[in-house]
């Protein structure tokens, strides 16, 4: 049977654009169709009914859009996903022993992936566009869109017990983008479960933050609480979290698909030495000029200065080091009330208890923010 014409281009549109993802640094591609998510509406909804997206509102927001691709722009066709491996050299849990440094999750050891995932995405899909006269959009995951369920639909891999894609080939450590566009390219065979009767990344989980294979609850999950959470971490979390200051990649890491991982080669998601494992001291000593300044291009960088030596301050207090008692005890001073809330619980796991009563009878009197100052009596849980 002869092959149309269109159905020749089609093919020859993708294999052009497989080729121009990978000429830029994607290290897997593939393609599904808009209809290929339909669970998708449902288990969003339920999740945000039940909470789970803690008070990241812009969930609930863009609901509608994130669940369906053709909300989003209905005149999509096509979706290619593209995967990029920003694997690590070492193993990130090896740090979680060393308790006076800060872990920093492995994505966030460098430059911010948006920036570089989606400039290779516009050049890509640019490239594309004049290729073929079609209609493009390009998408990093700031936008309303469902990356996992499609990057599984379209065959780069099955969201694990973890929720996160978890690939044959390159384990669990991917950044995914997509390029919507009104082409219409032959979509690939979504991928199956992977996971058997493997519990590893929910046993690992340190807060104990899925109520179920494939279910995370937001609010338990570390990586929500140092990044996404403006308030006080709450007290149940304090110690499970260690010494993870941004982040946390434990259910990632223990993955057994990992052992096909390879490193990332792309240079700008390598770990600067700086941030591999850095000092508690050296960032306890942070105002706003010097964090901006440390981490200028970083993803670290949005949560600011305060947010960021709240975590620190809870790695302090969980580090037993008490060479880190004055820098600690210097922030009980801070301007910044999130600061103080977390320099108080710091100075109370260090300090011996006739030097916290001194501070306590001296400071608490004057505190008038009401959260900081039920610091000083709050009870360990």
């Amino acid at each position: 049977m002869a092959i149309s014409t269109s159905e020749t281009r089609q093919a020859r549109l993708k294999r052009f654009l497989t080729e121009e993802a990978k000429a830029v640094g994607f290290d897997a591609v593939a393609f599904t169709t808009p209809d290929k998510i339909p669970q998708a509406p449902q288990r969003l909804r339920q999740y945000i009914a039940e909470g789970c997206h803690a008070d990241m509102a812009w969930m609930e927001e863009t609901e509608e859009r994130r669940a369906n691709p053709s909300v989003l722009w209905p005149e999509v066709r096509s979706i290619m996903m593209l995967a990029m491996n920003y694997g690590p050299e070492t193993d990130p849990l090896a740090l979680l022993e060393r308790k006076d440094r800060g872990a920093i999750s492995v994505y966030a050891r460098n430059r911010d992936y948006h920036d570089i995932v989606k400039g290779k995405l516009k050049h890509v899909a640019s490239r594309f566009a004049a290729r073929a006269g079609q209609d493009v959009k390009v998408f990093v995951d700031t936008a309303p869109v469902m990356e996992k369920p499609l990057a599984q639909a379209a065959g780069l891999g099955w969201q694990g017990k973890h929720t996160n894609l978890v690939s044959r080939e390159h384990g669990s450590w991917l950044f995914l983008g997509s390029i919507f566009t009104t082409a219409e390219i032959p979509p690939d065979e979504a991928d199956r479960d992977h996971c058997g009767s493997c519990r590893a990344c929910l046993d690992a989980c340190p807060t104990k933050a899925f109520p179920a294979p494939y279910r995370i609850d937001a609010r338990r999950c570390i990586s929500y609480l140092t990044i996404e959470n403006k308030g006080p971490i709450p007290l149940e979390f304090r110690k499970p979290i260690g010494n993870r200051i941004y982040g946390c990649d434990d259910c990632l890491a223990v993955c057994p698909w990992n052992k096909f991982a390879q490193a990332t080669h792309e240079m700008k998601l390598k770990a600067r030495d700086d941030l591999n494992a850095p000092r508690l001291a050296d960032f306890l000593q942070l105002d706003d000029s010097a964090f901006r300044t440390f981490f200028s291009g970083s993803p670290v960088k949005r949560i600011g200065r305060d947010r960021f030596l709240r975590n620190v301050l809870i790695a302090a207090g969980n580090s037993q080091d008490l060479s880190l008692l004055p820098q600690v005890e210097a922030l009980l001073r801070d301007e910044a009330p999130q600061v103080r809330g977390a320099a108080i619980w710091a100075f109370r796991q260090l300090a011996a208890p006739d030097h916290i009563a001194a501070l306590q009878k001296e400071l608490a009197p004057s505190e008038q923010d009401a959260t900081v100052q039920a610091e000083w009596t709050m009870e360990e849980i």
